[in-house]
Formats: C-alpha cells, sequence, structure tokens
C-alpha cells in the first residue's frame, strides 16, 4: 500500500498523480506499486511540487509496519530514534515578530 499526500500542490502534479494513483480525496492519493515504481513516482513528486509539501507512505518489513519521508515546508518533521522513525514538531512562528 502507497499513500501520498499532498498540500497546496500545483494542478499539474495532482493531474500527473491521478494518472498512477486513486485520489480518495481531496490530494490524499492511494495505490499498490513496487519500490521501483513507489521511487519513479516520488521523482515526479519532487520535479512537480514547487511551494507546496508531500508526505509519502508505504508498508514495509520493520517495526511499525510502514515507513515515510517527507517534502517541502511542514512544522512536522521525520525523527529517528533507536531505528524507529518518529515525527517531530517544529515550534509555531511568532507572527507579531515579523
Amino acid at each position: 500500500m502507497l499513500v501520498i499526500v499532498l498540500e497546496n500542490a500545483p494542478p499539474r502534479l495532482r493531474g500527473r498523480l491521478a494518472i498512477w494513483l486513486l485520489e480518495i480525496r481531496a490530494g490524499v492519493y492511494v495505490g499498490t506499486y513496487s519500490a521501483k515504481v513507489r521511487d519513479n513516482i516520488w521523482d515526479q513528486v519532487e520535479k512537480g511540487i514547487e511551494d507546496g509539501n508531500a508526505v509519502m507512505a508505504w508498508r514495509t518489513n520493520n517495526e511499525a509496519g510502514f515507513d515515510f519521508m517527507t517534502l517541502g515546508n511542514n512544522r512536522r518533521i521525520p525523527v529517528e530514534l533507536d531505528g524507529v522513525k518518529l515525527v517531530s514538531f517544529l515550534p509555531e512562528l511568532d507572527q507579531s515578530a515579523l
């Protein structure tokens, strides 16, 4: 199982992903592909994301049963602790300081 979630992505990237994956909600794509095809799809996301952000999760044989990677600016960042990938939050920006 492969899941990709896009935020603020250009329409051409969303259309491109819809060729290979089923868009079950706006910006949420699912499918079942090999690692090679998954990497090719992620290459398309990297090339077309522009100012948006993306996360891709897939089933794998590890303690959690899945793995994921992110792309673009987001408060949630992957952090690996003792071989387990977790999600950490960056502190919110103080808008009054800008």
